[in-house]
């Protein structure tokens, strides 16, 4: 490692006095969180109490039915988009992961399933926003066609659904190919929404699990507990095997206002829009070594005790291992997205390359108009 890499002087380029002010509001800080945490902790006892009375705590042994192993899938995204001085460039991958298998399991997929585009687009400002929507699009693809028992998506199960009308709305003016992407997915990506969302099939179950989320439906209506969201105080008060039973997912005010676009591109939205409105979430903590976790569910899967048993086992499986605090399949889907970044400045470097065979003259003026100055990076 080097010893000026910014892993070890992360204030390496920043004035000193900066720093040394930065650093003096640490011990505010600290003292305000320790306060935090200590009611928080003090509270612990009141908070469980809360939870029995009100009927939320359940433990998996009283949900579990003999081991199934079942096989898993995760799904994650991720676009990256380089400004360019003549136009910018952008790069968009889904990828799929199967999860860990036990050895008597046949692997479903020996290696990860991907969809991607790259492609070069005018300056825009809602490049970033339709790219973000055809990511998530490639992982409603993925995710529909994964032919695994329990399969994972990262984030809520309304992002796609908001990201995509968005993007329907703000596509005029971005560039032509990147437009008619989003517009050739769309009826193949509700359709696919339609199947996650219900889950019909018995022997599949689809299960959102955001990473970060500031939903608060049980600390404030519940337990009257409004500084910390669900899953951070929930991280505090379960035990492993702990979990609160299935409750009716709180969608967001407005999802349904700016439907319109949809409407024009797919014929299935009110099935989809019926499927959203029955969804459920289910905290659940298989290990003391993990956090909780918020696990969003069609209501076919949150309602029926032997999918929802088939959805904690494949929690317990995936998340055996200390320190990563996701299902594994979607750690690995994680990490190999992060890479995105990577991507882009290399693909550059090449197409410059290509483009100066078709030029005798004028070099510099090729190097200067794919002169890269800012690389954003989103999933």
């Amino acid at each position: 490692m080097q010893v000026n890499s910014p892993d070890v002087q992360p204030f390496n380029e920043l004035p000193e006095a900066l720093v040394e002010e930065l650093l003096d509001q640490c011990g505010s800080m600290g003292e305000t969180l320790s306060h935090s945490f200590r009611s928080l902790f003090d509270n612990k006892g009141s908070i469980r109490s809360d939870l029995v009375e009100n009927g939320l705590l359940r433990h998996d042994s009283d949900l579990l039915t003999n081991q199934s192993y079942p096989t898993t899938c995760g799904v994650d995204g991720a676009y990256t988009l380089e400004r360019l001085l003549s136009t910018d460039m952008v790069a968009v991958a889904g990828v799929a992961v199967e999860g860990l298998t036990p050895p008597s399991e046949t692997r479903h997929w020996e290696y990860p399933h991907h969809l991607c585009e790259v492609l070069p687009a005018r300056h825009h400002d809602k490049t970033g926003l339709v790219s973000k929507a055809i990511m998530l699009m490639m992982e409603l693809e993925l995710a529909s066609s994964a032919p695994h028992d329990v399969i994972f998506l990262d984030g809520s199960f309304t992002t796609p659904l908001i990201n995509i009308q968005q993007a329907l709305y703000t596509i005029d003016g971005v560039d032509n190919r990147l437009s008619e992407i989003l517009l050739e997915r769309v009826k193949t990506t509700m359709e696919a929404y339609e199947t996650i969302v219900h889950s019909r099939r018995s022997d599949q179950q689809f299960v959102s699990v955001p990473k970060y989320t500031s939903h608060n439906q049980i600390t404030k209506i519940l337990l009257k507990e409004g500084v910390y969201e669900d899953r951070a105080l929930l991280s505090f008060v379960l035990h492993a095997g702990e979990y609160i039973r299935p409750f009716p997912f709180k969608v967001p005010d407005g999802l349904w206002s700016f439907a319109e676009p949809l409407l024009k591109e797919t014929g299935n939205l009110k099935a989809i829009i019926d499927g959203m409105s029955n969804l459920y979430v289910v905290y659940y903590r298989p290990y003391l070594h993990s956090p909780t976790f918020r696990l969003e569910l069609p209501r076919s899967v949150a309602t029926e005790k032997n999918r929802l048993s088939m959805v904690f086992e494949a929690i317990r499986l995936q998340c055996g291992t200390p320190g990563i605090f996701e299902p594994y399949p979607l750690y690995l889907a994680d990490r190999m997205v992060k890479q995105m970044g990577k991507v882009i400045p290399a693909i550059r470097k090449a197409t410059t390359q290509e483009m100066l065979q078709f030029w005798d003259q004028a070099e510099a003026e090729v190097y200067l108009l794919m002169h890269g100055y800012r690389t954003e990076i989103g999933r």
